[in-house]
């Protein structure tokens, strides 16, 4: 991871606590265009996401990429999930 991965993934952490958009704080989405000029660069490789969705996930936030924008979440989010089982797969194939 660059420097500047770190930097950026640092700015998307920090904005997750910030208000905005009619929030105290939580989830958000970014357009890539925004997130491109987070980089400061005209275009975005897989590898730029990859270590990016890296570098958010070691801070506790999940990136998730939803084709025309990206979702910043928080990991713990994710914690009290349902989780499914072999077993739920079998009965639903019944």
């Amino acid at each position: 991871m660059t420097d500047h991965t770190a930097a950026v993934a640092d700015k998307l952490a920090a904005l997750y606590t910030s208000s905005f958009g009619g929030k105290e704080t939580g989830r958000y989405r970014l357009p890539q265009k925004l997130l491109r000029e987070l980089f400061g660069v005209r275009r975005l490789y897989p590898d730029d996401i990859t270590s990016l969705s890296r570098a958010l996930f070691e801070r506790g936030y999940v990136l998730i990429d939803m084709d025309s924008f990206y979702v910043v979440m928080s990991a713990n989010s994710f914690v009290n999930y349902r989780r499914l089982s072999a077993e739920a797969i079998r009965d639903e194939e019944r």
